[in-house]
């Protein structure tokens, strides 16, 4: 796709690129957060499901999935990507599939307005954001995920593992606020880890107007 107004790929495109070789850790990553979102899908009960991108990109974290899942029509997602050309792309390969239920949101994840009539959900994913922020930031996230969350809700997201590695710590903070594990694929020959936490208390409460993290200034990571 092309568009007329983007003089130059942004950061935020180009980190997209790795997804067209398909021996790219990116691609691996991509292949095993669809696997894990396949199976929430699968798990979820008949009826409606309700899903959350934060920092969504491309979509292809969830879009990938929903192209051939058997329940891809109960879906409606919403998806927030603040990269124009990134959302554009969201938004017309959602259109491609006849996915109409899939919501593209151009605007800053970070910030909980953007959640409001999307939550709460049945599937909230972080992918692309914990290698990005502040341990700080991951903790603080992570503590107000509950908020987002329907009952028994799961959170879909990713981190790589170079040191200082922050997996154990970023793991036992979705248990201090009442996350199950049920999924953590780490494989030897990448970096990457995509974790699957269900939701096992009582949800928070949904309240706009916070900030719950700031991007570092660095180059991004990579999957974070």
């Amino acid at each position: 796709m092309t568009y007329a107004h983007v003089v130059a790929p942004s950061r935020w495109q180009q980190w997209h690129d790795p997804y067209e070789d398909p021996t790219s850790y990116l691609s691996h990553r991509l292949l095993e957060v669809q696997r894990q979102t396949a199976m929430v899908l699968d798990s979820c009960p008949a009826g409606p499901i309700q899903v959350l991108s934060i920092c969504a990109g491309q979509g292809r974290d969830l879009i990938g999935v929903l192209a051939t899942h058997p329940r891809a029509r109960d879906v409606s997602a919403r998806l927030i990507e603040l990269d124009e050309v990134n959302a554009a792309y969201a938004r017309e390969s959602a259109r491609n599939l006849d996915l109409d239920n899939v919501e593209v949101v151009v605007g800053d994840a970070s910030v909980t307005d953007h959640y409001a009539g999307a939550v709460p959900a049945d599937l909230v994913m972080v992918c692309g954001v914990f290698g990005n922020i502040s341990d700080r930031d991951i903790a603080r996230t992570i503590s107000y995920l509950p908020s987002l969350c329907r009952p028994g809700a799961r959170v879909v997201w990713t981190r790589h593992r170079r040191a200082p590695d922050v997996t154990p710590s970023l793991r036992a903070s979705f248990e201090r606020v009442g996350f199950v594990e049920e999924q953590f694929a780490a494989p030897e020959e990448f970096e990457y880890t995509v974790g699957t936490h269900r939701l096992e208390v009582a949800p928070g409460r949904y309240s706009p107007g916070r900030r719950l993290f700031t991007f570092l200034d660095s180059e991004r990571t990579d999957d974070a």
